[in-house]
């Protein structure tokens, strides 16, 4: 569509003189902070706002505003504005901060400030409502259809390149292009309709065409020029429309005139005005002409159902009304668009959630949450019937709650159980509610004769996340522990080493990426041949039952790291000994086993003092001795503080030279 607008004038110097046609009347303002009639209110270039000046230049720019006045009055122009105001094009919603920018950038090539009409910006402001209830839900809500109405959102308003309508009547200021073919001398005409509704057509003479559809003007043109000239043909088309000026009025945003494209319909003009305002209808958005209710359109037919059938084409001098807004109900929780909606008369709640689209996929059907804040009764349960019969309320908030996330009793949850290993028949078995372990086995056909129950790896999902907290946080209690140790011990050097930081942060990364699994440990012992029966399984649960284990390993701070083949009734220390003892650097108090079964054993100290090396060893044993964290730490230290004496001692070096 074309954008309709016209800039009159020049001023001589790098000034240039604004005028605006709007409804056909020329407007040139008398001074920067007058009244600029047409309009609309809030417009981004905002006319009363005063001009800034500079009181620091007043004296030396004296004489340039008296040239800048006298050129002035000779324009017969008070105050030349030095930026170029852009209206509302009628091809879409003006995008505030681009039009901000632009003009911004023309600023450089102007007049002193003094002489600029400020712009200003003005997003829409969110309803008292919205505000409470996004301050309540402690997130943005805002009315349904506000996103439509934002800068920078694409407008509905057809393109310049829009094919014309065969039912589009023609008016005063469309173009038409005629082409004739035949014995007619005139080819290629390009003629406009005057303001009363003819074109002139060289040796045919006028024709009326005003109001006449553009599907029938091609007759209607070519029984004109029948009446003189045989043998011809005949081609009618739309160069270019004509601009049409309408009102809109009431609760929108920006209400005023407007000059639209004559294809424009009663959604362009609206969203041209910015949409409702606060404390406007989505609902009920009117078209007046010449007095008569010609539409009365509700915006939620286009963003719900995507009708536009009551939509109407606008003629010149239409008046759009946008009414005062309904009831506004507030549909929050496991819906798919949480946001403010109005009602109409008798709507119910049910109408309601049918406008958020229903409840979501996790929803609970059966019942939902209403709270009225203008009451004093709290928040109430409804059932699904009592949301069909309640009328809609102003203010309510209805809530739907969701149905994921509650850890439901035991007995009541089904479980699908993988069992793998040394069973008869490994895979995942679905199981009610309180289905004991044997259970589950017996499912899977029993152990192998070469099971090892002690062995048994059990994990379950709830015990992994259980863990995993708790092991976060005590992640979190060392990082601190270690990162503040330097602070709070008198021995240390108060300055903390970016090397002791760096070493903090980088155990704490080796701990990070080793997360508990979910492991519990079953009470086995390693002469049992089955496995615990008693214990209910959970959903998820995995049950792993390894081969009966022929190796002990050692590792550690050994000479010779290794596997070695399981003996019957052979101590702990004996193995350790076939790794060739424990080396310099290992530290013989914290001699640890882990079990097959996940436990640990190690050293004790004290008064229940005892060693782990004289106790048998079990199948699949793994033996580790640590470094000594003492001897690491004194070497720590040691190089801390050679890094710190070792400039001091070439410093000392070259003054004893």
């Amino acid at each position: 569509m074309q954008t309709m607008r016209s800039v009159y004038g020049v001023v001589s110097g790098s000034a240039r003189l604004l005028a605006l046609v709007l409804g056909g009347a020329l407007l040139i303002p008398g001074s920067a902070s007058a009244q600029l009639s047409g309009f609309p209110s809030g417009y981004p270039i905002d006319p009363n706002a005063q001009n800034p000046t500079n009181n620091n230049n007043n004296n030396n720019n004296s004489s340039d505003s008296n040239q800048a006045g006298n050129r002035a009055a000779q324009s017969q122009a008070a105050v030349p504005p030095t930026i170029e105001m852009e209206r509302y094009q009628a091809d879409r919603i003006v995008d505030y901060s681009a039009l901000a920018a632009r003009a911004n950038d023309r600023q450089a090539d102007q007049p002193p400030a003094g002489d600029r009409i400020p712009l200003v910006v003005r997003p829409p402001k969110p309803s008292e409502f919205e505000e409470f209830v996004s301050q309540m839900v402690d997130k943005p809500l805002r009315r349904f259809g506000a996103n439509l109405l934002v800068p920078g959102a694409r407008g509905f308003t057809a393109p310049p390149t829009t094919t014309v309508p065969p039912d589009y009547r023609l008016n005063p200021g469309d173009e038409l292009l005629i082409g004739f073919t035949g014995s007619v001398e005139a080819s290629d005409l390009r003629l406009t309709i005057d303001s009363e509704g003819r074109i002139f057509i060289p040796r045919v003479g006028a024709v009326n065409v005003a109001g006449v559809r553009y599907g029938d003007v091609q007759a209607l043109i070519a029984r004109a020029v029948s009446r003189q000239y045989r043998d011809f043909r005949v081609a009618v088309s739309v160069g270019k429309l004509h601009g049409i000026t309408v009102y809109v009025t009431g609760f929108a945003a920006t209400p005023g005139s407007y000059t639209v494209s004559s294809l424009s319909t009663l959604v362009d003009a609206v969203l041209a005005a910015g949409g409702p305002s606060a404390g406007g209808s989505f609902r009920s958005i009117q078209v007046r002409r010449d007095g008569r209710l010609i539409s009365d359109f509700d915006l939620y037919d286009l963003l719900l159902k995507g009708d536009k059938s009551a939509d109407v084409l606008l003629q010149n001098g239409d008046v759009i009304f946008i009414a005062p807004a309904g009831p506004q109900v507030a549909v929050i929780g496991s819906v798919n668009v949480e946001a403010i909606y109005e009602a109409r008369v008798n709507e119910t709640l049910y109408d309601m959630l049918l406008y958020a689209g229903g409840i979501n996929t996790v929803a609970e059907n059966s019942r939902l949450l209403v709270f009225n804040p203008l009451g004093h009764v709290g928040w109430q349960q409804l059932s699904a019937s009592d949301v069909q019969n309640r009328v809609a309320s102003r203010g309510e908030i209805v809530r739907v709650l969701s149905g994921v996330g509650i850890a439901q009793p035991l007995y009541s949850q089904p479980a699908l159980v993988t069992v793998s290993g040394e069973v008869a028949n490994p895979g995942r078995y679905y199981v009610q509610p309180g289905t004991p372990m044997s259970a589950v086995i017996a499912q899977a056909g029993g152990l192998t004769a070469q099971a090892f129950p002690f062995g048994a790896v059990f994990t379950r999902e709830s015990v992994r996340q259980t863990q995993r907290a708790s092991y976060e946080r005590a992640l979190r209690d060392l990082q601190l522990s270690l990162t503040t140790q330097p602070l709070v011990s008198a021995t240390q050097n108060y300055q903390i080493q970016p090397a002791r930081l760096d070493a903090v942060r980088f155990v704490v990364q080796l701990l990070q990426a080793r997360q508990p699994d979910g492991r519990l440990v079953l009470n086995v012992q390693p002469a049992d041949r089955a496995l615990p029966g008693d214990m209910v399984v959970e959903n998820n649960d995995t049950i792993y039952v390894p081969p009966q284990p022929v190796t002990v390993g050692v590792f550690g701070a050994v000479p010779s790291p290794a596997s070695f083949q399981y003996r019957r009734g052979e101590t702990i220390g004996a193995y350790l000994r076939r790794a060739g003892g424990v080396q310099k650097l290992g530290d013989k108090g914290e001699i640890f086993v882990v079990r097959a079964n996940g436990t640990l054993l190690a050293e004790r100290r004290g008064l229940f003092k005892s060693s782990i090396l004289n106790q048998p060893s079990l199948p699949g044993d793994l033996i580790f001795v640590p470094v000594d964290s003492d001897r690491g730490e004194f070497w720590a230290r040691v190089r801390d503080i050679s890094g710190l004496l070792f400039p001091a001692i070439i410093a000392g070096a070259a003054v004893t030279k």
